[in-house]
């Protein structure tokens, strides 16, 4: 299977949920964008990497580059490989004098070492189809050609309401979070419709 290659466009809080955040991997020459839900420590990890930050004692990504450069270890590319259920499975493509291996990682902690050592992230095309959101140039998600003749609103629908939305007003309501950046909501949204059309 061919390789798609992503970075990464943005981390984002939840409005919604104290302690939730979104990594969003973005299609390098794309428009798709890849939300994906991660930890606190792992967004202060990816965080403080992205902004180039020295802590004055290592963190545990760090801790873990140190210990791979001391073993002549290299991390060439992060391959985000499966979606099972809503769970992302990647895997860290490494290598010494020696051997090249695939080792299984949390994604969250493999985008904490990509960024580390600058490697690409890749994933593939199900992947993308199934997780992914398309978005226009502007940033907002592409619209479909009919507008909802209800307003929705994001306090007009809470995670408990989705399932009484329409596939219309769903839509609408995918591109208002979108914009204010609410990638966690976003998430659940794109869940409930993509569970519509399995049925």
């Amino acid at each position: 299977m061919k390789k798609i290659e992503l970075e990464i466009v943005a981390l984002s809080h939840s409005i919604a949920q104290t302690h939730s955040y979104a990594v969003v991997l973005g299609e390098v020459n794309g428009l798709r964008k890849l939300p994906i839900v991660i930890g606190g420590f792992e967004a202060q990890a990816i965080a403080v990497a992205l902004e180039r930050m020295h802590p004055s004692r290592p963190l545990t990504h760090d801790l873990m580059k140190n210990f791979m450069m001391a073993f002549n270890v290299e991390l060439h590319e992060v391959v985000i490989c499966d979606l099972q259920e809503g769970v992302f499975y990647s895997q860290l493509v490494c290598s010494n004098d020696i051997d090249t291996v695939e080792i299984d990682s949390r994604t969250s902690d493999a985008l904490a070492l990509a960024v580390r050592f600058g490697c690409p992230i890749y994933t593939y095309e199900n992947i993308l189809e199934n997780a992914g959101m398309m978005m226009d140039e502007e940033g907002g998600q592409k619209k479909k050609k009919q507008k909802s003749s209800t307003p929705v609103t994001k306090e007009s629908a809470g995670p408990e309401d989705l399932a009484s939305l329409s596939l219309e007003e769903l839509n609408t309501l995918l591109s208002q979070v979108l914009e204010s950046e609410d990638y966690i909501r976003a998430i659940k949204i794109r869940d409930e419709m993509k569970g519509r059309t399995r049925q």
